[in-house]
């Protein structure tokens, strides 16, 4: 038995080993630090080019926005003009306020959660929605109240959007840089996030379907070979 655990360590050992060594291969090759951009009135008028080209306006007006994420395994129902979302993963369905977490109610199996017991998961909820409800609507937030807008130019000499979050959401700090079509319509975004230790990741935006409000929404996202699917798309009032 001992022989068999030192073999298993040594196994284990050379796995970790491994992984680290590949990730800091993986880090030397992609790892990119954040561009240094040009802030001022002509970042803003790219911001409201790109809010244009997805129609904020239709946006603004919209109230309930429905959609999953994770597979499926999240879904939503967000009506953004009172604030409040429904939320729900694995046994659990939430009714998030997002104007006070505090008053959230929380179902587990049908039954409802005590307030006390409820904490960690309003949490979880909260910390879900704010993720995925970024790769549904991130566009429309480009003008946000904390954002930082700056233009960088590219390598083939066209102008990207980077957007800094120095407040807001789950990860303040997070950047994006939007990489826009001519007519401002954003194409992909490169990330610094935290929750990825590899800084530039760059994610698609792709099939973006007209919602019977006017507004233009991603149906999925590629990021390498991972395509995150954003579940049957819903814009309604």
């Amino acid at each position: 038995m001992k022989k068999f655990l030192k073999i298993l360590l040594k196994i284990i050992g050379a796995l970790l080993l491994i992984g680290v060594i590949g990730f800091g291969i993986l880090y030397a090759i992609y790892n990119e630090p954040i561009p240094e951009g040009k802030s001022g009135s002509a970042a803003d008028a790219l911001a409201k080019k790109m809010l244009k080209a997805v129609n904020h306006e239709a946006y603004k007006n919209t109230r309930y926005l429905e959609w999953s994420f994770a597979g499926g395994a999240h879904k939503y129902k967000w009506d953004k003009e009172n604030g409040k979302v429904e939320v729900i993963w694995d046994n659990y369905k939430v009714n998030l306020n997002l104007n006070d977490t505090s008053s959230s109610l929380v179902n587990k199996n049908g039954a409802i959660v005590t307030a006390k017991e409820s904490r960690d998961i309003i949490n979880t909820a909260w910390d879900y929605f704010n993720n995925d409800s970024f790769w549904l609507v991130a566009p429309f937030k480009v003008m946000d109240k904390g954002t930082e807008r700056s233009i960088v130019t590219l390598e083939d000499g066209s102008e990207a959007l980077l957007i800094k979050y120095a407040v807001g959401g789950t990860t303040p700090g997070d950047a994006y840089l939007w990489k826009l079509l001519p007519n401002g319509f954003p194409e992909s975004y490169q990330m610094w996030v935290k929750i990825i230790p590899i800084g530039g990741i760059e994610a698609s935006w792709d099939d973006w379907q007209i919602m019977e409000t006017g507004l233009a929404l991603p149906a999925s996202h590629k990021m390498g070979p991972i395509t995150l699917y954003m579940g049957d798309l819903r814009a309604y009032n």
